[in-house]
């Protein structure tokens, strides 16, 4: 299946980066990520908060990862494909692991230790198995995908032999994991290192309730698409700053709160709206974000 993503991708990420409002992202520092006081709060309940890169798509990665950095944010969520500079045209992803690409590997990753960040998850992608070589080598614990329902199987086993974290993504209603009942009919004989990537916007957009969704997943959540959105059954171009719109974000934080979460679960901000400045409003998710967290660990003392 072919998604919104994937049609994007070769415009935006590859042919338009280079194009696309070239004037924003260079002039941010590339010093590294300093983590707010707060940020401890929030990791303290096993939560990690960063941009979902997508967000950023309009740019290459060098510039993009500048973002990420400005955001005050340690780690992010890759996503396939996105070009590693203007001058290099070569998608980050299991491209960069081809031998030809050696030097363009090492380039990104000099590009994540300077600044102080690394990926947390990977997505959303076709969980292959150069996802998960990719995954491997840069030590990314957790892809994000939308496999066929005839692929679970064979996911669930590279998932074991890897131990890499799959999370099933809920694009909205068509897709194929747009409901939580069928995310958990596919889980029920897959590897318990397969969960759900709750994506709250998306469930939003199909006019489902994102806390109902949450309440019905638990135990399964491994990773999060964390938007909220202006509006009811809205479409794209809708996003807004977390705690600003109508899905309802800090309920849906207060209730993951209960669950028992025993690995580190990635909350990666997706914002799908206003793509050539959208950084600011993403540091201010964050923000917000990390104001919940440290509200829910002060009422448990």
């Amino acid at each position: 299946m072919i998604t919104r993503r994937e049609m994007l991708r070769g415009s935006l990420a590859l042919g338009g980066a280079a194009m696309l409002a070239p004037h924003l992202a260079p002039h941010l520092s590339a010093a590294a990520v300093t983590v707010p006081e707060e940020r401890n709060i929030t990791e303290q309940l096993g939560w990690q908060i960063g941009p979902q890169i997508y967000s950023f798509s309009r740019f290459p990665f060098d510039e993009a990862l500048k973002m990420v950095v400005a955001c005050g944010t340690a780690t992010f969520e890759q996503y396939p494909g996105q070009r590693v500079s203007r001058d290099i045209n070569v998608g980050v992803g299991p491209d960069l692991l081809r031998a030809e690409n050696r030097e363009h590997l090492k380039r990104v990753k000099d590009l994540l230790e300077e600044s102080g960040c690394s990926m947390n998850a990977f997505g959303v992608c076709g969980a292959g198995k150069a996802d998960f070589d990719f995954c491997a080598e840069f030590n990314i614990p957790l892809l994000n995908t939308e496999p066929g329902f005839d692929r679970i199987a064979g996911v669930s086993q590279l998932a074991e032999e890897y131990k890499i974290k799959v999370g099933l993504h809920n694009h909205p209603h068509n897709s194929i994991y747009w409901y939580p009942e069928i995310v958990l009919a596919q889980l029920r004989d897959a590897s318990p290192l397969m969960g759900a990537c709750a994506d709250t916007g998306h469930w939003h957009r199909s006019l489902l309730d994102p806390l109902a969704c949450i309440k019905r997943l638990k135990g399964r959540i491994v990773s999060f698409h964390i938007k909220d959105l202006k509006g009811i059954g809205v479409g794209f171009n809708a996003d807004c700053v977390l705690g600003q719109g109508d899905v309802g974000i800090e309920a849906v934080l207060k209730e993951f709160a209960t669950h028992d979460t025993k690995d580190p679960i990635p909350f990666s901000i997706e914002f799908e709206a206003d793509w050539d400045r959208n950084q600011p409003k993403v540091a201010e998710s964050v923000k917000y974000f990390d104001s919940v967290a440290k509200s829910i660990a002060a009422a448990r003392g």
